[in-house]
């Protein structure tokens, strides 16, 4: 498995696990650099610890803050934002230039509730 593969199955694991995403922000909003492809995408980590090793390690994002989303608002909210936007989620980024998979919101939605499902608790209404 890929470095990225690795990282976006732990994202699964963990969102699962908490029921909560984590992304960052500054006074200017949320981050969503192109990728390597020209779209934009959004990084979402899977615990504050993740968000605030890239904050800490990658110049880039030293002006960040963690900023945490419940499950619910992620699938309520942000899903439908991100999309009608066209900003793609980058699951679980790491490294020294803060790269992983970047996956349209509605997969990693879909994502968590296939592997994971109702079956552990998780669903779009969980709290």
């Amino acid at each position: 498995m890929t470095q990225a593969g690795s990282q976006a199955w732990q994202f699964y694991r963990d969102v699962t696990a908490l029921q909560e995403v984590w992304t960052v922000r500054d006074d200017k909003g949320f981050p969503s650099p192109k990728t390597s492809s020209g779209q934009r995408a959004q990084p979402f980590w899977s615990t504050k610890h993740r968000a605030e090793k890239v904050i800490s390690e990658v110049l880039a994002y030293r002006a960040f803050v963690p900023f945490r989303v419940s499950w619910r608002d992620f699938c309520e909210k942000w899903v439908p934002g991100l999309e009608a936007d066209g900003i793609l989620v980058g699951v679980n980024w790491s490294g020294a230039r803060a790269l992983g998979y970047d996956l349209p919101p509605r997969d990693v939605q879909r994502n968590v509730e296939a592997i994971f499902g109702s079956s552990n608790g998780l669903s779009q209404s969980a709290p």
